[in-house]
């Protein structure tokens, strides 16, 4: 929310700033990111035209404009906690309350499904939209268009909290006919063969394992686009193509279909979901509660026999791969 040209929420890391005169110490009080709260003062004295703070010898601290935003900022905050955001005591059985879910089709098979199931009967009058991935999630969230955002760690943003739920690695899926699939997957039948991906969005945003193989020196020849992951195991079916998709999918796919799971035959990264919310929402005690059991859900599910098995992810630099993945995605400027 804005008031004038200042982000409201940009009080809560100003106090912090001012309280603490340390980055480091206001973004563990925030949890947040150092990268995130820089992000935040940067803004801050963009607004105020002022350094708010600076380095002296191995210290920070407050110019004297800093100095005279300590009490009016707590004085407003403090107003806001004792009149606004002072909520009664979360109960999930009576709790009335519409929660907007971002979220791949991925993503609600191998978890929501069973969290909101669950949710039936913990919190039966709470309502749940999920709203498929578009083009600019985090925007989405904050324009305050959804609530809570479920997607791969690489897409998410430093200026909110996020916490990771689990990962998933990624095998080959094919039809029981094919004879490809009779024997082991080698790396020269994975780049002979037609593959099914899926794209998204108007902007046709390649999934992760399309954007990760097209970084490869060999291009695999992709002959069917798909418009959701769950379409993806449908498409292979009756042909000699195959598909890389998510190994917890690929569990409960080949279980129903008659399709035939493979190792990938080269180093792949597994992916991380993370769950990400506004800042301004920290204090929701309901978005708190269904990130709680999320987590609960996901850390049950991890220890599921034959869930997740790393392919050599060890040899590929995670972090070279975020930048290069957000060099690749950007999002629009704020």
């Amino acid at each position: 929310m804005r008031f004038g040209r200042l982000d409201l929420n940009l009080l809560v890391a100003l106090d912090a700033l001012l309280s603490e005169k340390s980055v480091s110490l206001a973004a563990d009080r925030l949890c947040l990111s150092q990268s995130a709260t820089s992000s935040a003062l940067g803004r801050l004295r963009e607004y105020f035209a002022d350094d708010l703070l600076v380095v002296k010898g191995r210290n920070m601290i407050l110019t004297t404009r800093a100095e005279e935003l300590i009490e009016p900022v707590r004085a407003v905050l403090e107003q806001i906690r004792t009149t606004i955001s002072v909520a009664p005591a979360f109960d999930p059985m009576t709790a009335d309350r519409q929660v907007r879910i971002m979220a791949s089709d991925y993503s609600t098979q191998v978890l929501l499904a069973e969290a909101l199931s669950e949710f039936e009967r913990d919190a039966p009058q709470m309502r749940f939209e999920i709203q498929p991935m578009n083009d600019f999630p985090i925007e989405a969230l904050e324009r305050g268009y959804i609530d809570l955002l479920l997607t791969i760690d690489y897409a998410i943003s430093a200026d909110h909290p996020s916490l990771i739920l689990f990962e998933d690695d990624y095998v080959v899926v094919g039809w029981e006919g094919n004879p490809a699939m009779q024997g082991p997957m080698t790396k020269e039948v994975y780049f002979e063969l037609g593959h099914v991906t899926a794209r998204f969005g108007k902007a046709r945003v390649p999934a992760f394992d399309d954007w990760f193989v097209r970084r490869q020196k060999q291009q695999r020849r992709v002959e069917v686009v798909a418009p959701t992951f769950l379409s993806i195991s449908g498409l292979v079916i009756n042909t000699n193509r195959i598909a890389t998709i998510h190994r917890r999918l690929a569990e409960q796919v080949v279980q129903n279909m008659p399709l035939i799971m493979r190792e990938i035959p080269f180093d792949f990264p597994p992916i991380r979901e993370a769950l990400q919310w506004h800042l301004s929402n920290s204090n929701d005690r309901a978005l708190r509660w269904i990130v709680e059991r999320l987590q609960l859900i996901a850390a049950r599910k991890v220890d599921e026999p034959g869930n997740v098995v790393a392919f050599a992810a060890q040899r590929i630099d995670r972090d070279a791969l975020e930048v290069e993945y957000r060099m690749n995605h950007p999002q629009p400027p704020r």
